[in-house]
């Protein structure tokens, strides 16, 4: 015999049953085979009056049968622990799914899998939201991340949310910014280091009527939202800056092959100041670049890292483009409240891996 209902139910009929077994009712007549409810219980303290009770009601259809209230109970209590088990077991996959998932978008939003096992300890204990801090170097460069989550009950899960960065450059204060995860407009770490550190980054960004649309993305350093984060400045495809042609004026040997191309322009993209080959008269040196779409140039950096003039046409080029920047950005916006019109996407596939 079996009884299938819900938690609900089967606590009511344990109650029931634990009531009239303390009233000396130790018998239960009920209809075989049919499922049984509270009001389908008829309990009993005498035995004859049980089997009366079934002789009397018993019908070509409808078959009675006899239980002690005892052998009822212990089949109600087995069903409801068996009912724990399938919902702790039904949690306990959520979680690990839930864990599996904060996992892969840790990793893939650029911290890598060192913060798996704090992760995993911080869900377990189950508070209503919590913090994973994340360092790393890059050169002198030392970077601070605290990865925000936070859990939602209707959900039943937790949910990575936002990030903070710090960055702190030699002797100087660190500089801090915030950022959100979202399906859409979001920035890895590498990326958010970058704009941190000065450079653009290129991004594809959907704005507030669900249009994509391309931009060059770089951090205003002398100007704040009222949540202290840096604004963000937008150089669309409009601005007319293309990167191929500015590292074209740059005797870089990585251009002359198809491939150490691609794999340079993917990583300019990023915001990764990249290193590079140049050649001149010859002789082959190693210097640095990254991406300067505001006055469509690349900078450019020696081996030391210290930033090359490249002549005085290109001062000149950069004094003119102020203009243009600022006109620029008065037509971008943010990233919701970017290009308001459908743009024809006449941009060039980008090259290389861009993310």
């Amino acid at each position: 015999m079996e009884i299938q209902f819900s938690e609900r139910e089967l606590n009511e009929i344990r109650a029931f049953l634990q009531e009239q077994r303390n009233d000396g009712n130790t018998l239960v007549a009920f209809l075989d085979d049919a499922p049984l409810h509270v009001y389908d219980l008829n309990c009993f303290s005498d035995p004859y009056k049980t089997q009366e009770f079934c002789y009397e009601n018993t019908t070509d259809v409808d078959h009675y049968r006899i239980e002690t209230t005892d052998h009822l109970l212990n089949v109600v209590e087995a069903q409801i622990q068996d009912l724990n088990n399938f919902y702790n077991l039904n949690k306990n996959i959520m979680k690990q799914e839930n864990f599996d998932y904060l996992k892969e978008q840790v990793k893939f939003s650029g911290f890598g899998e060192g913060l798996e096992k704090a992760l995993k300890d911080r869900m377990e204990f189950g508070a209503s939201e919590f913090q994973l801090q994340h360092e790393q170097k890059f050169g002198k460069d030392e970077t601070t991340t605290l990865l925000n989550f936070r859990y939602s009950p209707e959900q039943e899960r937790y949910y990575f949310n936002s990030y903070d960065i710090s960055l702190k450059k030699g002797e100087s204060d660190p500089i801090r910014q915030h950022f959100e995860i979202r399906k859409e407009n979001s920035y890895t770490f590498k990326e958010a280091y970058n704009l941190l550190a000065g450079r653009a980054v290129n991004k594809d960004l959907m704005n507030r009527q669900g249009e994509f649309y391309n931009s060059w993305v770089k951090l205003n350093f002398k100007e704040t939202d009222d949540k202290g984060n840096f604004k963000k400045e937008y150089f669309t495809e409009n601005y007319g800056y293309k990167l191929d042609e500015a590292l074209a004026k740059h005797p870089i040997k990585e251009l002359s092959n198809e491939e150490d191309k691609a794999r340079l322009i993917g990583s300019l993209y990023k915001g990764n100041r990249q290193q590079v080959t140049f050649v001149k008269d010859g002789q082959e040196s190693k210097a640095y670049v990254e991406a300067n779409p505001q006055y469509k140039t690349v900078n450019v950096y020696d081996a030391n890292m210290k930033r090359l003039n490249n002549s005085q046409k290109q001062s000149e080029s950069e004094g003119r483009s102020e203009k243009q920047a600022a006109k620029a950005k008065q037509t971008t916006g943010d990233e919701e409240g970017g290009p308001r019109k459908n743009q024809k996407n006449d941009r060039k596939k980008k090259q290389g891996i861009t993310g």
